[in-house]
């Protein structure tokens, strides 16, 4: 038997081995539960939204709910909705990232960073009802802080404009969470940044100024512009919260969606399938959009 023989022989018994080794595997069954979780939680109720948001009650299909979604009612509630998410997304934007600043390029004390970052890690993932009923004992009408400058101050924010219970109330309970999710995401984008870049740059005679704008933002600004569509996306689509503090008195688009699915008076489900429907797609475009962004970035931090 040939050289070139022996070779193909043992390209044929190994071939096989491989293989099998690779359907044997039980490295397998540790996805199993991710896999059941992304289908029953998010696949299958996201695939019955958009196959309802093209049916009338009888299951017949139509596209009077996509027609729907431009009434006058519905848009408005799609701007407040959007106006809000930005605002919230763009305010902890900002604060998160001279608060993870701070803690990775601001010479504190080491015990600050671990600090802040658990406490990021608990409140980006406090909202629904306990986070609208801490707002309003402390910034209602008779909230602990409104009361305290009230009595103390003679400052009553409610006379000055300011209502819990508004745009601005929403976007400041929004932000309660969104600066922490920044946080957590824009602290490996600061701890990416070479300190090597920074010596080249002061050996060639730049300055601090010069430095993070011709270096470090440009290296750091795909990541400052993927977490702001991510926390874009993650006030877009929060519901129990905005519910709870503010009823139907502000209306934005998931309360809508609320209340045409389980209200007693606005009861079209297959509006609140479209509703839900445009919601799925202004969300999804902000991740996809969120992830090309975080892929470009990783390229710099390798």
């Amino acid at each position: 038997m040939s050289a070139a023989d022996d070779a193909g022989a043992a390209v044929t018994v190994r071939g096989p081995a491989r293989w099998q080794g690779a359907r044997l595997s039980w490295g397998w069954l540790g996805t199993v539960p991710f896999f059941a979780f992304a289908i029953l939680f998010l696949i299958a109720p996201t695939a019955y939204l958009v196959v309802g948001a093209f049916q009338d009650a009888t299951g017949a299909f139509t596209l009077d709910n996509l027609a729907g979604l431009f009434s006058p009612d519905i848009v408005a509630a799609y701007r407040i909705s959007i106006e809000v998410s930005v605002a919230s997304a763009g305010l902890g934007a900002v604060i998160g990232f001279f608060l993870a600043y701070a803690i990775v390029h601001g010479g504190l004390p080491g015990w600050i960073r671990p600090t802040i970052v658990t406490f990021s890690g608990v409140a980006s993932n406090f909202a629904g009802i306990p986070l609208a009923f801490a707002f309003l004992a402390t910034l209602g009408r008779l909230g602990l802080v409104t009361l305290f400058l009230r009595d103390t101050f003679g400052i009553n924010i409610y006379r000055m404009g300011f209502n819990v219970v508004s745009f601005w109330g929403l976007t400041v309970t929004y932000m309660y969470f969104q600066i922490p999710l920044m946080v957590l995401i824009i602290v490996p984008a600061l701890d990416g940044l070479k300190r090597e870049w920074r010596e080249a740059a002061l050996i060639l005679g730049a300055t601090k100024r010069q430095y993070w704008t011709n270096v470090a933002l440009p290296v750091l600004l795909p990541s400052l512009l993927g977490c702001f569509l991510l926390l874009f996306a993650n006030a877009f689509g929060a519901v129990a919260t905005a519910y709870a503090l503010t009823g139907s008195s502000l209306n934005i688009v998931p309360i809508l969606l609320y209340a045409q699915i389980r209200g007693d008076v606005l009861y079209n489900p297959n509006l609140g399938y479209a509703l839900a429907f445009g919601m799925i797609l202004i969300t999804g475009c902000s991740n996809l959009l969120y992830i090309v962004l975080r892929m470009r970035a990783e390229r710099w931090q390798r």
